[in-house]
This record gives structure tokens, sequence and C-alpha cells, in this order.
């Protein structure tokens, strides 16, 4: 079977890349495009490790084949970044101490960034069922639902900040 040119916004940037047509979302942004914030655990979609953000929702890149994001915004982990800051969510990560091998961080994070541009004041229940996709094997939970609560609180101050200084000539 011949490649396939699939075209998508990919962390902000136009791309296109010749995928098999059979091949997923994680091993382009793995293989391809050297993106190895994407983990591969299970290939399976149980364990969350390969979770990016594709057109504002959650997905375990493992179960999409990359022809489907044709035309899609796909965010990862790399993107998240800004002129070498962490996101606000990285931050909260590292702040709360919900960060150990690494290893499930990346999707953590991501199915807190959907979360969170969805509902920026969720409750315990809400941020648990967000992140009910993602297992851990290190931490438990309870520092990483803490890291989503911290997380969210910086996001809504920053926000504040700006209509703030929006308002009042900052």
């Amino acid at each position: 079977m011949d490649n396939q040119l699939v075209h998508f916004t990919l962390n902000g940037k136009e791309i296109s890349v010749a995928v098999e047509p059979f091949e997923m979302l994680a091993d382009t942004l793995r293989c391809r495009l050297n993106l190895t914030g994407t983990k591969k655990g299970c290939g399976q979609g149980e364990c969350g490790a390969c979770t990016v953000i594709l057109d504002g929702d959650a997905v375990n890149s493992c179960m999409v084949p990359t022809i489907k994001a044709d035309g899609c915004r796909v965010v990862t982990i790399e993107g998240l970044e800004e002129n070498g800051k962490l996101h606000p969510i990285q931050q909260a990560f590292v702040d709360a101490g919900a960060v150990q091998c690494g290893f499930c961080t990346p999707g953590m994070i991501l199915s807190t960034k959907a979360l969170l541009d969805k509902k920026p004041d969720p409750t315990k229940e809400e941020i648990r069922i967000a992140l009910a996709g993602n297992i851990c094997r290190c931490t438990g939970y309870v520092k990483i639902e803490q890291a989503v609560e911290l997380a969210a609180n910086a996001i809504r101050r920053n926000h504040e900040n700006q209509t703030a200084e929006g308002r009042y000539g900052g």
C-alpha cells in the first residue's frame, strides 16, 4: 500500500506528513516527527500515556489512525511550553509533586488541559472523570488531582490579571 499525505496543525504549525494507511497517530508523532513526549504504553487505549489533544478532545493517539487527523488540530506535550516557560499546568504538576517517573505525565497534563479548556473550574469528581483514562503506577492520584486544582486556580488568576490589565490599561 502507498503512503498517504496527511495535513494537520501540530502544536500551532501546519504540517504535512506521509504515513502508511493504518499507521497510528502515536507512531507518527514519535517515529516520524520525533515528538517523544507522546509515550506508547499499552498500545490498546487503556493507559493514557499516549494522550494528545485532537480538535479540543483528549484522545489515545495509539488508537487513532493518523489519516483521521487530516485537517485537524493536534496538540502534544511539546506544544504547551512557550518561549522556554512551562505551561501553568506543567508547572502545577511540578509544584504539587505530581510527577515521579514521568511516563504518564504528558498524558495526564494533556487530559488536564482538555478538561480545563472546557471547564475552568472543575469539581473533584469532574477531575477524576477526566483523568480516568490515565494510569499512573507511581504516585497514586491525590497529588495529581491537587495539581489539576492548582493549575485551574493559576489559569483563572492569569486570565483575571489579563482581563484587569486590559480594563485598566495595565
